[in-house]
C-alpha cells in the first residue's frame, strides 16, 4: 500500500540534523554544492546556445541575397531585392513564432520557454542580417566595399595594410582593434588585399550587430525583454559602413549597466567569483576600448557618478574596492598601451572638419543626416512646440517618467546618467568650437543621446509592464480562493481579466518581427547606390572604380568606371 505525503506534515520524511547532516560526506551538503553549480551550467549552456542561434541566423539572409539576379543601381531592382530580403525575413520569423506556438500546445508547455529564448535570439540575428543582406544587394558585381578608397573607407584599408605588415598606421590615435582585425582577415582570405577584405567586414560586421547587442542585454533583461527594450532601439543606429563604431555603443551601455548592477551586489559576494567577474567586465570593456574609444569619454562622467551612488559602501567597502581594482587591472592589461597613446597624443590632435551638423542647432540630437546630407531644406526640421516636434517631446516625457518609475534602479540611473554626461560634453566642446576652431566629434554624440533616450522610453514599457505583473500576481493570490458558495472556481486569468503569458509573448514577438523588418529595409534602403549626395554614394562610388584586374565592375555605369570612381560627391561636401 501506497501513502501519498503530500499536504501531510506527519509522515513528511523529517531532514537530519546536527553534525553529521552538514559533514563533508553526507548527501545534502554534497548536493548543495552540486546544485549552484549544475544550475550555473545550465544557463551557460543555454546562453551559448542561444548565441549560436542568433549568429547562425544572421548569415541567413546575407547568403540568400547572394544569389539574386538583379542590377543594383537600378531602383526597380532594389526594390525587389528589398522585397525579397523582407519576404524570407518574414518567413523564416513566422515560422519561428510558429513553433513558439506550437510549443505551448504541445507537452504542457514544458519547452515553451526554451522556444521562447531561441526564437527571440533568431529575430535578433535575422534582423541585423537583413541589413547585411542590403549590403550585399547594395554590392553585388562589385569587389570594393562601400566608397573604395574614398574617405574614412580609404583611409582604413591603408591604415590596415600598413599594421598588418608591421608598419605604424597613418593615425596613432585611431583604434588599432579595426585595423589588426581588417589586417589579419585580408591576410586570411583575400592574400592581404585590406581593400577586398574591408567589403566582407562591413557585411560581417552589420550582420554580427543584432547577436552581440541582444546577448549584451541579456546580461540584464530575459529574451524577450532584451529583444523588445534592447534590440529594438539599437536599430536606430546600426551602421553598414563602418559598423564597428556604433557596435561599441549599443554594447558599451548595457555592459556599463551590467557592471554598475554588480558593483551594488559586490559586497555579499565571495571574493573568487568577485574578482572573476570584475576582470571579465575589465577585459570586455578594454575590447571595446580598443574598438572605439570616443563613447567612453562621453560616458565617463555618467558611469562615474552611478558607481560612486552604488558603491556598496555599507555591505563591503573592501570587496567594492576588490571588484573595481581587479576590472580596472584587466582594462589596463587589455587596453593600456593604447590608453597611454589617447592621453599623450589626444592632447594635441585636433579635427578642424566641420560637417552640415557643425551649423545646425546644437541642441538639436533626434536625427542625423550625416557627413553628406544630400539635398536638405529645412533642418532641423520644424516642430509643433516652439520648434520642438512631437518625437522629442515624447522622448523627454519618457525620460523623466523612467526616472520617476525606477529612481532606485541602477538600471535606470545608470542610462540616465549616460544620457546626460553626454548632452553636457556636447554643449561643453560645441561652446568652445568658435574659440578653437575645432569640432572635436562632438556631433557624434547625437547616436549616444539618441540611443539612451530611446532606450529609456522602451524601459517605461518595461517598468510598467513589471509594476501590472505585480498587480496580476497579487490579484491571481486573491481570486485563487474558492468562492464561499462553493461553486467551482474560474481559472484565475479569467477572474482577474488579465491575459495569460503565452498569448502575451507570441504577441510580442509577432509586432516586434514587424517592427524589425520594416526598420532594418528602411537602414538597408538608405545604402541603395545612387547619385543623390546621401550615404547612397557610397556603394555608388564602389560600382565605379576600375578593379585591380583593370576591368569595370560588373554593373558599372555604361560600363564605364576610373581609377578614384564617381568624384561628384565631393560637391554635395560642405
Amino acid at each position: 500500500m501506497t501513502v501519498s505525503t503530500e499536504g501531510s506534515a506527519a509522515v513528511r520524511p523529517v531532514p537530519p540534523s546536527g553534525p553529521a547532516a552538514n559533514a563533508p560526506g553526507s548527501s545534502k551538503s554534497s548536493n548543495a554544492e552540486r546544485a549552484p553549480r549544475r544550475d550555473l551550467r545550465s544557463r551557460g549552456g543555454l546562453l551559448l546556445l542561444e548565441a549560436a542561434v542568433a549568429f547562425a541566423a544572421a548569415l541567413a539572409l546575407p547568403l540568400l541575397a547572394r544569389g539574386f539576379k538583379l542590377n543594383p543601381l537600378n531602383r526597380i531592382a532594389q526594390v525587389s531585392g528589398l522585397a525579397a530580403i523582407q519576404l524570407r525575413f518574414a518567413l523564416i520569423g513566422l515560422l519561428l513564432i510558429g513553433a513558439v506556438a506550437l510549443a505551448m500546445r504541445l507537452r504542457g508547455g514544458r519547452h515553451f520557454d526554451l522556444a521562447t529564448r531561441l526564437t527571440a535570439a533568431a529575430l535578433a540575428g535575422l534582423a541585423s542580417g537583413f541589413v547585411a543582406a542590403g549590403a550585399v544587394v547594395a554590392l553585388l558585381g562589385t569587389p570594393w566595399p562601400m566608397f573604395g578608397l574614398n574617405g574614412d573607407s580609404g583611409r582604413i584599408v591603408e591604415w590596415a595594410h600598413a599594421v598588418a605588415n608591421g608598419q605604424p598606421s597613418g593615425s596613432p590615435v585611431y583604434p588599432p582593434m579595426p585595423l589588426y582585425t581588417l589586417g589579419y582577415y585580408a591576410e586570411w582570405f583575400h592574400g592581404g588585399n585590406t581593400a577586398y577584405a574591408f567589403k566582407d567586414l562591413q557585411i560581417l560586421g552589420a550582420a554580427a550587430f543584432g547577436p552581440l547587442v541582444y546577448l549584451a542585454w541579456r546580461l540584464l533583461l530575459s529574451p524577450v525583454r532584451a529583444l523588445a527594450f534592447g534590440v529594438v532601439p539599437a536599430f536606430a543606429l546600426i551602421d553598414s559602413y563602418k559598423p564597428y563604431s556604433q557596435t561599441v555603443l549599443v554594447l558599451l551601455v548595457p555592459v556599463l549597466v551590467a557592471m554598475v548592477v554588480a558593483l551594488r551586489r559586490s559586497g555579499t559576494e565571495g571574493w573568487r567569483p568577485l574578482l572573476l567577474k570584475g576582470a571579465g567586465f575589465g577585459a570586455v570593456l578594454g575590447v571595446l576600448f580598443l574598438t572605439y574609444s570616443g563613447w567612453f569619454l562621453w560616458s565617463a562622467a555618467g558611469v562615474l557618478f552611478a558607481a560612486l551612488l552604488y558603491f556598496p559602501w555599507k555591505t563591503g567597502r573592501l570587496k567594492g574596492a576588490a571588484f573595481m581594482g581587479s576590472a580596472l587591472a584587466a582594462f589596463l592589461v587589455v587596453a593600456g598601451r593604447y590608453l597611454m597613446v589617447m592621453l599623450k597624443e589626444g592632447q594635441t590632435t585636433k579635427d578642424y572638419n566641420f560637417r552640415f551638423d557643425n551649423f545646425t542647432d546644437p541642441a538639436y540630437y533626434l536625427m542625423w543626416r550625416t557627413d553628406m546630407p544630400g539635398k536638405v531644406g529645412d533642418w532641423p526640421p520644424p516642430g509643433e512646440f516652439g520648434g520642438v516636434g512631437l518625437f522629442a517631446l515624447v522622448t523627454f516625457v519618457c525620460l523623466g517618467a523612467a526616472i520617476w518609475l525606477g529612481l532606485r534602479k541602477p538600471l535606470i540611473v545608470t542610462i540616465a546618467a549616460m544620457f546626460v554626461s553626454a548632452w553636457v560634453m556636447r554643449m561643453y566642446i560645441a561652446s568652445h568650437m568658435y574659440e578653437t576652431q575645432t569640432v572635436q566629434l562632438y556631433t557624434r554624440t547625437n547616436n549616444q543621446l539618441l540611443y539612451c533616450g530611446l532606450i529609456l522610453c522602451a524601459l517605461v514599457a518595461h517598468l510598467v509592464s513589471l509594476k501590472l505583473a505585480e498587480r496580476r500576481t497579487a490579484s491571481e493570490a486573491t481570486a485563487s480562493a474558492a468562492p464561499a458558495d462553493g461553486a467551482p472556481s474560474e481559472p484565475a486569468a479569467v477572474r482577474t481579466g488579465f491575459p495569460g503569458r503565452e498569448g502575451a509573448v507570441i504577441g510580442t514577438l509577432c509586432a516586434l518581427l514587424l517592427l524589425l523588418g520594416t526598420v532594418s529595409s528602411s537602414m538597408s534602403d538608405r545604402y541603395m547606390p545612387a547619385q543623390d549626395g546621401t550615404y547612397r554614394i557610397l556603394p555608388w562610388v564602389s560600382h565605379t572604380i576600375r578593379q585591380q584586374d583593370g576591368k569595370c565592375p560588373k554593373f558599372a555605369p555604361k560600363g564605364e568606371c576610373s581609377k578614384d570612381g564617381d568624384q561628384s560627391w565631393l560637391s554635395y561636401v560642405r
